[in-house]
């Protein structure tokens, strides 16, 4: 009996111990969550008007004609490269046809700091950021300086507009066709109306009821006849011919012939054919005509 009361004895010290060190363990402050450096500066810098989360509620926010922006939406910032935002943060919105409400930061903080501050955005986003998602910025030398700045990266990038949408001729005659002046007003009545200058452009020729001179970018000679209408019909993309134009700030043509790629044909290196030449687009041909379907290879298909 004595034994057994020693035994019970000690059970009822090493229950009490382990009572006591549970109770100072609840009673220690939890350690505090690691802080990205990302999270840390957009909390200094850009919640005053994005929000505390990237709601774009922030407390300065309240009067800007244009609200600032849902950072935590992946749906529309997903797509757009990071590249992208770190333009737009250290030249402000105007460096990206944006309202000049997004002032620039360059001088308060530098590119590896809006770097932490866009990886720590892209975890918030909802549905979440895959690494997958966005594509590098397209850029093409030579690509000519527009009267608007219209960012196809924006509208056919972020917002995923349709080409057919504004080039809506394309599924129905020879040529693609340009947006009228009203088709943009359609959205642009409202969006950015009060606070983009670019936006207030497109007003201006709305109220001078001018079409907007937009400058061309895709020519083919004269003497060859190409109609849009029946490579939409056969469910071609429109990137097939135009590059990847919802990576595009400013569009532009890599098209033509070439003097080098000629002299590599001249001494027999056979290189790919360069785009919107003849030779490119009789090679799509017989291409199209291997899976099944008939693309004409006849000289007057073309050059009627």
């Amino acid at each position: 009996m004595a034994r057994r009361a020693s035994v019970l004895a000690a059970v009822a010290v090493v229950a009490a111990t382990v009572v006591l060190v549970l109770r100072g363990l609840a009673a220690q402050p939890a350690a505090p969550a690691a802080t990205s450096p990302g999270k840390a500066l957009y909390a200094t810098h850009c919640g005053v008007c994005h929000g505390e989360s990237g709601l774009g509620d922030g407390a300065s926010a309240a009067s800007f004609p244009s609200k600032p922006s849902n950072l935590t939406d992946g749906r529309r910032f997903n797509q757009l490269p990071e590249d992208f935002f770190v333009n737009v943060v250290l030249n402000g919105g105007p460096a990206e046809g944006l309202s000049p409400g997004m002032p620039p930061f360059r001088g308060n903080l530098n590119e590896e700091q809006v770097r932490q501050i866009v990886a720590y955005l892209r975890t918030l986003a909802e549905p979440p950021f895959s690494e997958d998602d966005p594509r590098p910025i397209v850029t093409i030398a030579g690509a000519p300086r527009q009267p608007i700045f219209f960012s196809h990266l924006i509208h056919a990038g972020s917002y995923r507009i349709d080409c057919q949408y504004c080039h809506s001729d394309a599924r129905r005659s020879p040529t693609a066709g340009v947006p009228s002046v009203e088709k943009c007003m359609g959205c642009h009545k409202i969006i950015g109306a009060q606070d983009n200058p670019e936006i207030r452009k497109i007003h201006q020729y709305w109220e001078k009821r001018e079409p907007i001179p937009w400058v061309r970018v895709f020519k083919i000679p004269e003497f060859t006849y190409f109609p849009h209408k029946p490579h939409v019909q056969a469910g071609l993309p429109c990137q097939g011919c135009h590059g990847d134009i919802q990576q595009m700030r400013v569009v532009g043509a890599r098209t033509g012939p070439s003097l080098v790629n000629d002299l590599q044909n001249l001494i027999g290196l056979r290189p790919a054919s360069r785009p919107l030449t003849m030779g490119w687009c009789v090679d799509c041909h017989r291409e199209q005509n291997a899976t099944g379907r008939q693309a004409p290879l006849d000289c007057v298909a073309c050059h009627h």
